[in-house]
């Protein structure tokens, strides 16, 4: 179960957000809602009131270099917003 949340996201948006208690999280694509909060429960000991989730697909890139064209892909990953219950805080940086 706690292998469903990757990282957590560190935007400038989702920064002015965390002082509403709202946090985001890269997640396993195949993990549902009931799933997600369950596994932000667990691993940070708080109360989730809701969960969104979107996913995104990888996007093509290309390079040009002195030999020829690189051609790559980014992956796709799915992304979840998560609601605390209000009082509740995750500390993101706690261990640097």
């Amino acid at each position: 179960m706690l292998g469903i949340i990757y990282r957590p996201i560190v935007t400038e948006k989702i920064s002015n957000l965390q002082e509403k208690g709202v946090y985001a999280f890269e997640v396993d694509s195949k993990a549902n809602k009931i799933d997600i909060a369950r596994a932000v429960a667990k691993k940070f000991n708080v109360t989730v009131v809701s969960v969104r989730t979107m996913n995104f697909k990888g996007k093509t890139k290309s390079q040009m270099t002195k030999k020829g064209r690189f051609a790559g892909k980014t992956s796709h990953f799915k992304k979840a917003v998560v609601t605390l219950k209000e009082g509740d805080k995750i500390d993101l940086f706690e261990n640097v």
